[in-house]
C-alpha cells in the first residue's frame, strides 16, 4: 500500500483515517520554536461528507486511499437513486439521493460528471462546473425596474431554483454554476 509522510500532505491527496478514505482540504505547517514540526489537517469524510481536525508530527504518515475518478454520464433518477453509465465499463451504477445531496439539482439527463470509485464501490459524484439550462418558470420583470443588481428566483428545467436578473424570462438559457448555483449569463442559440 501507498502511504503519504506528514511532509508530503497538501490538500487534495486522498488517506485513510480509521478505515474510510478522506480527502484533504486544508493542510497548514507549523513549527513551534522548539520541538517537532506540526502539520495541522482538516479533512472531508468522503462517504459522509463530515469533517475531522487533525495534529500530525513530522514523523507520522497516512495510507493513501485507492480512488480512481471515472467520466461517467447521469442516466436517470429512480425515486430512490440516481443513475450513472460508466464510460469505462458501460456499467449502470446507482447512488442515493442522500449521498449525492443538493449537486443534482442542476444536472439533466445525458450529461458527462466524473464518477469516484474507492474499493471498486461507486462513492460519489462530480457534476460539470457550469451547465446551460432553460428556465421554465419566472416572473415577469416589473415595468420600470431598471436598478442594477434586481434578481428574482426563476425554476429551470432540472426542477432547481436560482437568482437571475430581473430582465431574464421564461424560456430563455442560462448558464449556471452547478457548485454554487449562481447564474453566470445568458446564453444564445
Amino acid at each position: 500500500m501507498a502511504v503519504f509522510n506528514a511532509g508530503e500532505f497538501r490538500k487534495g491527496i486522498k488517506v485513510i483515517v480509521e478505515s474510510d478514505p478522506y480527502e484533504m482540504v486544508h493542510c497548514d505547517f507549523v513549527k513551534p520554536g522548539k520541538g517537532q514540526a506540526l502539520y495541522k489537517c482538516k479533512m472531508r469524510n468522503l462517504l459522509k461528507g463530515s469533517l475531522l481536525d487533525r495534529t500530525y508530527r513530522s514523523g507520522d504518515s497516512l495510507e493513501a486511499a485507492d480512488i480512481r475518478n471515472v467520466d461517467g454520464i447521469y442516466s436517470y433518477f429512480d425515486s430512490q437513486d440516481y443513475i450513472f453509465m460508466d464510460n469505462e465499463s458501460f456499467e449502470q451504477v446507482g447512488l442515493s439521493k442522500d449521498i449525492c445531496g443538493q449537486q443534482m439539482r442542476f444536472i439533466k439527463e445525458g450529461s458527462p460528471c466524473q464518477l469516484m470509485y474507492w474499493n471498486e464501490k461507486l462513492i460519489g459524484v462530480t457534476p460539470p462546473t457550469h451547465i446551460v439550462l432553460e428556465i421554465t418558470y419566472t416572473e415577469p420583470a416589473a415595468r420600470g425596474n431598471t436598478a442594477t443588481n434586481v434578481t428574482k428566483p426563476a425554476t429551470v428545467e432540472t426542477g432547481g431554483e436560482i437568482q437571475v436578473p430581473s430582465f431574464i424570462s421564461t424560456g430563455e438559457k442560462v448558464k449556471i454554476d452547478t457548485e454554487s448555483g449562481n447564474y453566470l449569463g445568458r446564453v444564445n442559440d
